[in-house]
Protein backbone atom coordinates (compact mmCIF):
# COMPACT_ATOMS: atom_id res chain seq x y z
CA UNK A 1 0.00 0.00 0.00
CA UNK A 2 3.18 2.25 0.33
CA UNK A 3 4.86 1.82 -2.82
CA UNK A 4 3.82 4.75 -4.14
CA UNK A 5 4.03 7.43 -1.30
CA UNK A 6 7.95 7.86 -0.73
CA UNK A 7 7.98 11.75 -0.14
CA UNK A 8 6.21 13.83 2.81
CA UNK A 9 4.21 15.45 0.16
CA UNK A 10 2.89 11.96 -1.03
CA UNK A 11 2.09 10.78 2.65
CA UNK A 12 0.22 14.36 3.60
CA UNK A 13 -1.85 13.99 0.41
CA UNK A 14 -2.38 10.62 1.14
CA UNK A 15 -4.29 11.19 4.76
CA UNK A 16 -5.51 14.35 3.21
CA UNK A 17 -7.93 11.98 1.16
CA UNK A 18 -9.16 9.59 3.66
CA UNK A 19 -12.27 11.50 4.65
CA UNK A 20 -13.21 9.80 0.66
CA UNK A 21 -13.23 6.90 1.57
CA UNK A 22 -13.76 6.37 5.33
CA UNK A 23 -16.54 7.48 7.79
CA UNK A 24 -16.59 7.50 11.58
CA UNK A 25 -15.15 4.17 13.24
CA UNK A 26 -16.68 2.71 16.49
CA UNK A 27 -14.27 2.82 19.31
CA UNK A 28 -14.23 -0.89 19.52
CA UNK A 29 -12.47 -0.57 16.35
CA UNK A 30 -10.46 1.91 16.96
CA UNK A 31 -9.58 0.04 20.05
CA UNK A 32 -8.95 -3.10 18.02
CA UNK A 33 -6.17 -1.54 15.55
CA UNK A 34 -4.17 0.49 18.33
CA UNK A 35 -3.73 -2.94 20.04
CA UNK A 36 -2.81 -4.28 16.57
CA UNK A 37 -0.50 -1.70 16.45
CA UNK A 38 1.16 -3.18 19.92
CA UNK A 39 -0.38 -0.27 21.87
CA UNK A 40 2.54 1.91 21.48
CA UNK A 41 3.61 4.36 24.59
CA UNK A 42 1.28 2.45 26.65
CA UNK A 43 4.46 2.99 29.25
CA UNK A 44 3.89 6.78 29.33
CA UNK A 45 2.23 8.26 31.44
CA UNK A 46 -0.91 9.98 30.07
CA UNK A 47 -2.86 13.28 30.62
CA UNK A 48 -5.97 13.47 28.75
CA UNK A 49 -7.26 16.61 27.48
CA UNK A 50 -11.11 17.52 26.76
CA UNK A 51 -12.89 20.81 26.65
CA UNK A 52 -14.81 23.51 23.94
CA UNK A 53 -11.89 25.98 24.15
CA UNK A 54 -8.61 26.21 25.81
CA UNK A 55 -7.57 22.65 25.01
CA UNK A 56 -4.47 23.38 22.49
CA UNK A 57 -3.34 25.79 25.23
CA UNK A 58 -3.68 23.46 28.34
CA UNK A 59 -1.60 21.20 26.02
CA UNK A 60 1.51 23.63 25.68
CA UNK A 61 1.46 24.81 28.97
CA UNK A 62 1.81 21.81 30.45
CA UNK A 63 4.58 20.69 27.61
CA UNK A 64 6.65 23.96 28.26
CA UNK A 65 6.61 22.83 32.04
CA UNK A 66 7.84 19.38 31.48
CA UNK A 67 10.48 21.00 29.04
CA UNK A 68 11.30 23.43 31.77
CA UNK A 69 11.96 20.42 34.36
CA UNK A 70 13.82 18.39 32.12
CA UNK A 71 10.84 15.63 31.73
CA UNK A 72 10.87 14.44 28.04
CA UNK A 73 6.90 14.81 26.83
CA UNK A 74 4.86 13.95 23.71
CA UNK A 75 1.78 16.19 22.75
CA UNK A 76 -0.82 15.18 20.05
CA UNK A 77 -3.03 18.34 19.18
CA UNK A 78 -5.64 19.73 16.72
CA UNK A 79 -5.81 20.90 14.41
CA UNK A 80 -2.36 22.30 12.50
CA UNK A 81 -1.96 25.62 11.13
CA UNK A 82 0.47 24.88 8.35
CA UNK A 83 1.82 21.67 8.34
CA UNK A 84 0.73 18.51 9.68
CA UNK A 85 3.91 18.01 11.74
CA UNK A 86 3.12 20.33 14.02
CA UNK A 87 0.48 17.88 15.00
CA UNK A 88 3.04 15.31 16.66
CA UNK A 89 5.51 17.11 19.13
CA UNK A 90 8.13 15.74 21.56
CA UNK A 91 10.42 17.24 23.71
CA UNK A 92 9.24 20.82 22.44
CA UNK A 93 9.73 20.04 18.63
CA UNK A 94 7.69 18.93 16.10
CA UNK A 95 8.21 15.56 14.48
CA UNK A 96 10.65 15.99 11.22
CA UNK A 97 9.64 14.74 8.15
CA UNK A 98 11.88 11.64 8.01
CA UNK A 99 10.13 11.19 11.54
CA UNK A 100 6.85 11.74 10.26
CA UNK A 101 7.12 9.20 7.69
CA UNK A 102 8.54 6.77 10.16
CA UNK A 103 5.31 6.40 11.59
CA UNK A 104 3.64 6.70 8.54
CA UNK A 105 4.71 3.55 7.02
CA UNK A 106 4.41 2.01 10.50
CA UNK A 107 0.71 2.68 10.65
CA UNK A 108 0.18 1.81 6.34
CA UNK A 109 2.30 -1.23 6.98
CA UNK A 110 -0.32 -2.57 10.15
CA UNK A 111 -3.28 -1.57 7.64
CA UNK A 112 -1.96 -3.72 5.25
CA UNK A 113 -1.94 -7.18 7.71
CA UNK A 114 -5.31 -6.21 9.51
CA UNK A 115 -6.75 -9.24 11.67
CA UNK A 116 -10.03 -10.86 10.69
CA UNK A 117 -12.59 -8.30 12.48
CA UNK A 118 -11.36 -5.60 11.30
CA UNK A 119 -10.97 -6.66 7.65
CA UNK A 120 -14.65 -7.76 7.96
CA UNK A 121 -15.42 -4.43 8.87
CA UNK A 122 -13.56 -3.25 5.55
CA UNK A 123 -11.71 -1.28 8.48
CA UNK A 124 -9.67 2.33 7.80
CA UNK A 125 -8.68 4.47 10.02
CA UNK A 126 -10.37 7.97 9.82
CA UNK A 127 -8.27 11.19 9.05
CA UNK A 128 -7.84 11.89 12.76
CA UNK A 129 -7.49 8.27 13.96
CA UNK A 130 -4.50 7.78 11.04
CA UNK A 131 -2.48 11.05 12.56
CA UNK A 132 -3.49 9.51 16.27
CA UNK A 133 -1.89 6.40 15.75
CA UNK A 134 0.99 7.97 13.93
CA UNK A 135 1.80 10.15 17.32
CA UNK A 136 1.48 7.11 19.61
CA UNK A 137 4.12 5.32 17.20
CA UNK A 138 6.36 8.81 17.35
CA UNK A 139 5.82 8.98 20.74
CA UNK A 140 7.19 4.72 21.56
CA UNK A 141 9.99 6.11 19.37
CA UNK A 142 11.33 9.07 20.90
CA UNK A 143 10.73 7.51 24.43
CA UNK A 144 8.88 10.46 25.79
CA UNK A 145 7.70 9.88 30.05
CA UNK A 146 4.80 11.86 29.63
CA UNK A 147 2.06 12.22 26.83
CA UNK A 148 -0.40 15.03 26.34
CA UNK A 149 -3.68 14.07 24.17
CA UNK A 150 -5.83 16.76 22.97
CA UNK A 151 -9.31 15.38 21.88
CA UNK A 152 -10.13 16.25 18.68
CA UNK A 153 -14.27 16.46 18.87
CA UNK A 154 -15.78 15.80 22.37
CA UNK A 155 -14.44 12.87 23.96
CA UNK A 156 -16.35 9.57 24.87
CA UNK A 157 -16.49 8.64 20.97
CA UNK A 158 -13.18 10.66 20.48
CA UNK A 159 -10.04 8.06 19.08
CA UNK A 160 -7.59 9.57 21.79
CA UNK A 161 -10.42 8.11 24.19
CA UNK A 162 -8.88 4.47 23.16
CA UNK A 163 -6.38 4.86 25.49
CA UNK A 164 -7.56 3.22 28.70
CA UNK A 165 -4.30 4.28 31.37
CA UNK A 166 -4.63 7.93 32.04
CA UNK A 167 -2.46 9.44 34.96
CA UNK A 168 -4.55 12.01 34.69
CA UNK A 169 -7.40 14.31 33.14
CA UNK A 170 -8.53 17.76 32.42
CA UNK A 171 -11.48 19.40 31.02
CA UNK A 172 -11.25 23.32 29.79
CA UNK A 173 -14.18 25.37 29.76
CA UNK A 174 -17.41 24.03 27.90
CA UNK A 175 -19.47 26.10 25.44
CA UNK A 176 -21.47 25.19 22.79
CA UNK A 177 -20.03 24.12 19.47
CA UNK A 178 -20.39 21.10 17.34
CA UNK A 179 -23.72 20.76 19.33
CA UNK A 180 -24.76 18.32 15.96
CA UNK A 181 -22.64 15.54 17.70
CA UNK A 182 -22.42 16.68 21.14
CA UNK A 183 -25.91 17.90 22.60
CA UNK A 184 -27.93 20.96 22.50
CA UNK A 185 -26.93 21.72 26.15
CA UNK A 186 -24.10 22.75 27.98
CA UNK A 187 -24.87 19.60 30.39
CA UNK A 188 -25.29 16.93 27.42
CA UNK A 189 -22.36 18.52 25.44
CA UNK A 190 -20.24 18.44 29.19
CA UNK A 191 -20.94 15.08 29.75
CA UNK A 192 -19.92 14.07 26.51
CA UNK A 193 -16.52 15.55 27.18
CA UNK A 194 -16.72 13.94 30.71
CA UNK A 195 -16.43 10.36 28.42
CA UNK A 196 -12.54 10.80 29.29
CA UNK A 197 -12.45 10.08 32.61
CA UNK A 198 -11.75 6.87 34.40
CA UNK A 199 -12.12 5.05 37.58
CA UNK A 200 -9.91 6.62 39.99
CA UNK A 201 -8.33 8.68 37.97
CA UNK A 202 -8.04 12.72 38.85
CA UNK A 203 -9.56 15.05 36.30
CA UNK A 204 -9.42 18.89 36.83
CA UNK A 205 -11.57 21.50 35.42
CA UNK A 206 -12.82 24.94 35.62
CA UNK A 207 -16.04 25.76 37.67
CA UNK A 208 -17.63 28.39 35.63
CA UNK A 209 -21.51 27.42 35.02
CA UNK A 210 -23.04 25.46 38.13
CA UNK A 211 -24.88 23.26 35.50
CA UNK A 212 -22.09 22.31 33.85
CA UNK A 213 -19.80 21.55 37.13
CA UNK A 214 -22.63 19.56 38.99
CA UNK A 215 -23.00 17.29 35.49
CA UNK A 216 -19.25 16.69 35.02
CA UNK A 217 -19.70 15.87 38.91
CA UNK A 218 -22.27 13.64 38.70
CA UNK A 219 -20.38 11.33 35.69
CA UNK A 220 -17.45 11.43 37.80
CA UNK A 221 -19.57 9.45 40.34
CA UNK A 222 -20.68 6.96 37.85
CA UNK A 223 -17.36 6.20 36.59
CA UNK A 224 -15.39 6.23 39.84
CA UNK A 225 -13.21 9.36 39.43
CA UNK A 226 -12.37 11.54 41.47
CA UNK A 227 -12.08 15.82 40.53
CA UNK A 228 -10.12 18.87 41.70
CA UNK A 229 -12.36 21.49 40.30
CA UNK A 230 -10.52 25.11 40.25
CA UNK A 231 -12.54 27.82 41.67
CA UNK A 232 -12.88 31.25 39.92
CA UNK A 233 -11.68 32.33 43.94
CA UNK A 234 -8.30 30.27 43.28
CA UNK A 235 -6.96 33.28 40.68
CA UNK A 236 -6.58 36.41 41.99
CA UNK A 237 -4.91 39.73 41.38
CA UNK A 238 -5.06 39.62 37.68
CA UNK A 239 -3.13 42.53 36.39
CA UNK A 240 -2.94 42.78 32.68
CA UNK A 241 -0.07 44.99 31.25
CA UNK A 242 1.36 45.61 27.72
CA UNK A 243 2.21 42.01 26.49
CA UNK A 244 1.82 40.35 29.45
CA UNK A 245 -0.55 39.41 32.44
CA UNK A 246 0.06 38.84 35.89
CA UNK A 247 -2.39 36.82 38.42
CA UNK A 248 -1.47 34.50 41.19
CA UNK A 249 -3.42 31.35 41.92
CA UNK A 250 -3.62 29.27 45.07
CA UNK A 251 -1.71 26.07 45.42
CA UNK A 252 -2.61 23.20 47.97
CA UNK A 253 1.02 23.18 49.55
CA UNK A 254 2.35 26.80 49.05
CA UNK A 255 -0.97 29.13 49.31
CA UNK A 256 -0.85 32.13 46.53
CA UNK A 257 1.81 31.63 43.81
CA UNK A 258 2.67 34.47 41.64
CA UNK A 259 2.71 33.53 37.62
CA UNK A 260 2.76 35.60 34.50
CA UNK A 261 1.81 34.63 31.09
CA UNK A 262 3.74 35.77 28.00
CA UNK A 263 0.07 37.04 25.94
CA UNK A 264 -2.42 39.98 26.08
CA UNK A 265 -5.43 36.94 26.34
CA UNK A 266 -7.23 37.54 29.09
CA UNK A 267 -8.30 33.70 28.80
CA UNK A 268 -5.08 32.44 28.93
CA UNK A 269 -4.69 33.06 32.53
CA UNK A 270 -7.51 30.33 33.34
CA UNK A 271 -5.72 27.56 31.08
CA UNK A 272 -2.45 28.61 32.57
CA UNK A 273 -4.21 27.68 36.12
CA UNK A 274 -5.70 24.61 34.80
CA UNK A 275 -2.21 23.30 33.77
CA UNK A 276 -0.59 24.29 36.88
CA UNK A 277 -3.00 22.36 39.30
CA UNK A 278 -2.67 19.59 36.79
CA UNK A 279 0.66 19.59 37.28
CA UNK A 280 0.52 20.04 41.08
CA UNK A 281 -1.70 16.78 41.23
CA UNK A 282 0.93 14.96 39.85
CA UNK A 283 2.90 14.98 42.41
CA UNK A 284 5.75 15.30 40.91
CA UNK A 285 9.22 16.06 42.81
CA UNK A 286 11.15 17.46 39.71
CA UNK A 287 8.15 19.80 38.70
CA UNK A 288 9.07 22.51 41.37
CA UNK A 289 7.44 26.15 41.79
CA UNK A 290 10.11 27.94 39.34
CA UNK A 291 9.82 25.15 36.36
CA UNK A 292 6.20 25.71 36.54
CA UNK A 293 6.45 29.62 36.93
CA UNK A 294 9.18 29.51 34.01
CA UNK A 295 7.44 27.51 32.11
CA UNK A 296 4.16 28.97 31.74
CA UNK A 297 6.00 32.17 31.63
CA UNK A 298 7.89 30.70 28.18
CA UNK A 299 4.63 29.67 26.57
CA UNK A 300 4.01 30.91 22.88
CA UNK A 301 1.02 29.68 21.54
CA UNK A 302 -0.05 30.12 17.67
CA UNK A 303 -3.02 31.62 16.96
CA UNK A 304 -4.34 32.85 20.07
CA UNK A 305 -3.99 36.31 20.12
CA UNK A 306 -0.64 35.96 19.39
CA UNK A 307 1.25 39.17 17.74
CA UNK A 308 2.43 38.39 14.36
CA UNK A 309 3.14 42.12 13.64
CA UNK A 310 3.52 45.20 15.82
CA UNK A 311 -0.09 45.46 17.07
CA UNK A 312 -1.14 43.00 14.24
CA UNK A 313 -3.31 40.08 16.66
CA UNK A 314 -4.43 36.80 15.33
CA UNK A 315 -6.58 34.49 17.11
CA UNK A 316 -8.68 30.91 16.42
CA UNK A 317 -11.96 32.47 18.11
CA UNK A 318 -14.54 30.70 16.28
CA UNK A 319 -17.32 29.74 18.38
CA UNK A 320 -19.47 31.89 20.66
CA UNK A 321 -17.59 31.57 23.92
CA UNK A 322 -14.26 31.82 22.20
CA UNK A 323 -15.46 35.07 20.55
CA UNK A 324 -16.87 36.73 24.22
CA UNK A 325 -13.10 35.52 25.69
CA UNK A 326 -11.46 37.05 22.68
CA UNK A 327 -13.61 40.73 22.77
CA UNK A 328 -12.76 40.71 26.67
CA UNK A 329 -9.26 40.85 25.62
CA UNK A 330 -9.59 43.33 22.92
CA UNK A 331 -11.59 45.52 25.41
CA UNK A 332 -8.19 45.27 27.92
CA UNK A 333 -6.06 46.89 25.46
CA UNK A 334 -5.97 50.59 24.70
CA UNK A 335 -5.96 51.91 21.33
CA UNK A 336 -5.30 55.37 20.20
CA UNK A 337 -6.28 55.05 16.56
CA UNK A 338 -8.54 52.75 15.37
CA UNK A 339 -9.21 49.30 15.72
CA UNK A 340 -9.65 46.95 12.38
CA UNK A 341 -11.11 43.91 12.00
CA UNK A 342 -10.26 41.09 9.58
CA UNK A 343 -12.64 37.67 9.47
CA UNK A 344 -13.35 34.52 8.23
CA UNK A 345 -15.31 31.50 9.10
CA UNK A 346 -16.49 27.56 7.92
CA UNK A 347 -19.77 27.19 7.18
CA UNK A 348 -20.18 24.33 9.19
CA UNK A 349 -20.22 26.48 12.62
CA UNK A 350 -22.39 28.88 14.41
CA UNK A 351 -21.10 31.97 12.27
CA UNK A 352 -24.22 33.98 12.55
CA UNK A 353 -23.87 33.88 16.78
CA UNK A 354 -20.54 34.19 16.07
CA UNK A 355 -20.70 37.82 13.53
CA UNK A 356 -23.55 38.97 15.50
CA UNK A 357 -21.19 38.90 18.66
CA UNK A 358 -18.39 40.93 16.72
CA UNK A 359 -20.70 43.30 14.88
CA UNK A 360 -22.70 44.45 17.62
CA UNK A 361 -19.27 44.66 20.05
CA UNK A 362 -18.99 47.98 18.75
CA UNK A 363 -15.05 47.64 19.41
CA UNK A 364 -14.55 48.22 15.68
CA UNK A 365 -13.94 50.86 13.08
CA UNK A 366 -13.61 48.31 10.54
CA UNK A 367 -14.60 45.18 9.59
CA UNK A 368 -13.42 43.00 6.34
CA UNK A 369 -14.20 39.26 5.49
CA UNK A 370 -12.20 37.36 2.79
CA UNK A 371 -12.96 33.48 1.80
CA UNK A 372 -10.98 30.69 3.16
CA UNK A 373 -9.34 28.34 0.16
CA UNK A 374 -10.47 25.23 2.08
CA UNK A 375 -13.95 22.99 1.11
CA UNK A 376 -15.54 24.06 3.97
CA UNK A 377 -15.26 28.01 4.17
CA UNK A 378 -18.15 30.35 4.05
CA UNK A 379 -19.18 32.08 0.82
CA UNK A 380 -18.02 35.62 0.65
CA UNK A 381 -21.39 37.10 -0.29
CA UNK A 382 -22.66 35.25 2.98
CA UNK A 383 -19.64 36.17 5.03
CA UNK A 384 -20.57 40.27 3.58
CA UNK A 385 -24.68 39.80 4.02
CA UNK A 386 -24.54 38.53 7.33
CA UNK A 387 -22.62 41.35 8.51
CA UNK A 388 -24.33 44.02 6.76
CA UNK A 389 -27.73 43.23 8.24
CA UNK A 390 -26.72 45.43 11.17
CA UNK A 391 -28.19 48.46 10.59
CA UNK A 392 -24.95 50.97 9.31
CA UNK A 393 -22.38 48.84 9.92
CA UNK A 394 -19.76 48.79 7.36
CA UNK A 395 -17.96 46.26 6.17
CA UNK A 396 -15.81 45.29 3.36
CA UNK A 397 -15.17 42.13 1.51
CA UNK A 398 -11.50 41.02 0.00
CA UNK A 399 -11.33 38.86 -3.17
CA UNK A 400 -8.34 37.38 -1.76
CA UNK A 401 -6.56 37.20 1.43
CA UNK A 402 -3.38 38.41 0.27
CA UNK A 403 -5.22 41.55 -0.93
CA UNK A 404 -6.84 42.05 2.73
CA UNK A 405 -3.81 40.95 4.66
CA UNK A 406 -2.00 43.44 2.97
CA UNK A 407 -4.38 46.71 2.70
CA UNK A 408 -5.03 45.79 6.64
CA UNK A 409 -1.27 45.92 7.34
CA UNK A 410 0.05 47.93 5.18
CA UNK A 411 -2.27 50.45 5.15
CA UNK A 412 -2.52 50.66 9.52
CA UNK A 413 -1.38 53.98 11.28
CA UNK A 414 1.29 54.09 13.93
CA UNK A 415 -1.74 53.98 16.35
CA UNK A 416 -4.16 51.24 15.41
CA UNK A 417 -4.58 47.77 16.06
CA UNK A 418 -5.52 44.82 13.62
CA UNK A 419 -7.23 41.77 14.60
CA UNK A 420 -7.36 38.67 12.56
CA UNK A 421 -9.97 36.23 13.92
CA UNK A 422 -12.27 33.78 13.31
CA UNK A 423 -11.82 30.03 11.73
CA UNK A 424 -8.47 28.12 12.42
CA UNK A 425 -7.69 27.54 8.78
CA UNK A 426 -7.79 31.05 8.93
CA UNK A 427 -5.00 31.31 11.01
CA UNK A 428 -3.12 28.70 9.31
CA UNK A 429 -3.53 30.64 6.19
CA UNK A 430 -2.31 34.05 7.25
CA UNK A 431 0.45 31.64 8.76
CA UNK A 432 1.30 30.20 5.21
CA UNK A 433 1.06 33.89 3.93
CA UNK A 434 3.26 35.08 6.44
CA UNK A 435 6.21 32.78 5.27
CA UNK A 436 5.74 33.36 1.52
CA UNK A 437 8.34 35.93 -0.47
CA UNK A 438 6.49 39.13 -0.52
CA UNK A 439 6.96 38.71 -4.78
CA UNK A 440 4.91 35.68 -5.08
Amino acid sequence: MTENISTYREAEAYINDIPKHTGKNSMENTRMFLRHLGNPAQNCKMIHIAGTNGKGSVCAYLCSVFNEAHISAGMFISPHLVTMRERLVAAGKEATEEEFMEAFYLVMDKLAKLPPELKEASYHPSFFEFLFFMAMVFFERAGVEYVVLETGLGGRLDATNAVDKKELCVITSIGYDHMEYLGSTLPQIAAEKAGIMRPGVLTIYPVRQKEVADRIEECARAVGAKTAPVARSAIKEIKIQNKTIDFSLHLHYYDYIGFTVSTSAVYQVENAALAVRALEQLGDERITVFAMQEGIRRMAWAGRMEEILPSVYLDGAHNADGVQAFLETVKSQPCMGNRKLLFSMVQDKQYQDVIRELALSGLFDEIGVVALSCSRALPLDVLEDSYRQYTGFVCKAYGSLEAAFYEFVLGRNDEDRVYIAGSLYLVGEIKALLRRPRHD
